[in-house]
């Protein structure tokens, strides 16, 4: 389904039972959709379904706007965790950054080539440095300076100035600041962060330089949802990257920094193109 086609996605979990791939397909066969993918996964071990189907909606017999009421019955019958997105819809994406410019300069380069389903209204940095980087993009570039005595405050005019812009989803590209509690139930499973993959061995501000003199054979970087639990939020993607003795520390940080853009890349495209579900502290990701 191509961004500007007609198209619905589901994206289901419930208890498993028998029947339940037929009953969707028939739902939406039986109103005029023609299925264009549909994966589907049972765990075992925790007896739970999970589905991601996506149909065409060109002849389809409920409008848009009905689809979740048409569907409410079924979902509830199965006692179902669910959400219909529109294909046709650009999901619309905050970024929040602060000095590091390498997954930002990522993020506006496919953008701009047009390879995510998204689109970028505005960049967040609590530093200036970067605006020339967004004005470069033509995206509007807010600055807020943030303290531990404005941090409340500050955090408040950011979601003031994201509801105002009706946004989905906010990408963490290396912002420097922890988000309260508040904050993240502001947007539950829908904020995408991306750091090395050496915590919680190596803490603080130069974990790069902690893991040279550590002697590291491979290092890593992973994205995930941000909950409350600092760096513990369910893992959207990884990747690894082996180093030797040959290395030097400018070698590290290239070479994090590669894995780091690439990494939170590939998350956006899947939250983007809607094929993650949240499994408690786990994803089913449908690729």
């Amino acid at each position: 389904m191509t961004i500007s086609e007609p198209g619905a996605i589901l994206l289901l979990s419930c208890p498993d039972r028998a029947g339940l791939v037929s009953r969707i397909s028939h739902f939406i066969y039986e109103r005029g959709g023609n299925i264009l993918d549909l994966d589907e996964h049972v765990d075992t071990i925790e007896k739970m379904f999970f589905i991601r189907v996506s149909w065409s909606t060109s002849h389809f017999s409920i409008p848009p706007i009905e689809l979740d009421e048409a569907f409410g019955p079924l979902a509830k019958e199965f006692g179902a965790s669910w959400k219909i997105r529109l294909g046709g819809r650009k999901m619309r994406v905050a970024l929040f950054v602060s000095r590091y410019d390498h997954c930002l300069q990522e993020l506006l380069w496919r953008h701009s080539i047009g390879e995510f389903r998204i689109d970028i209204p505005l960049i967040v940095s609590n530093h200036p440095d970067l605006e020339p980087l967004a004005l470069r993009y033509g995206i509007p570039f807010h600055v807020f300076p943030v303290t531990a005595a404005s941090k409340q405050e500050i955090e408040q005019q950011e979601l003031e100035l994201l509801k105002d812009h009706d946004i989905d989803t906010v990408l963490l590209a290396r912002y420097m600041q922890v988000l309260s509690p508040q904050f993240v139930e502001s947007y539950p499973s829908r904020i995408i962060n991306i750091h090395h993959s050496f915590l919680p061995a190596f803490v603080g501000s130069s974990p790069y330089r902690q893991a040279y003199e550590r002697g590291v054979k491979i290092i890593g970087a992973t994205s995930h949802y941000v909950t409350e639990d600092l760096d513990q939020g369910p893992i959207i993607e990884q990747d690894i990257v082996r180093m030797s003795h040959k290395d030097t520390l400018d070698d590290l940080i290239r070479k994090g920094r590669d894995l780091e853009r690439l990494v939170l890349a590939r998350a956006v495209r899947l939250h983007s193109e809607h094929r993650i579900l949240v499994n408690g502290k786990k994803t089913v990701i449908f690729d």
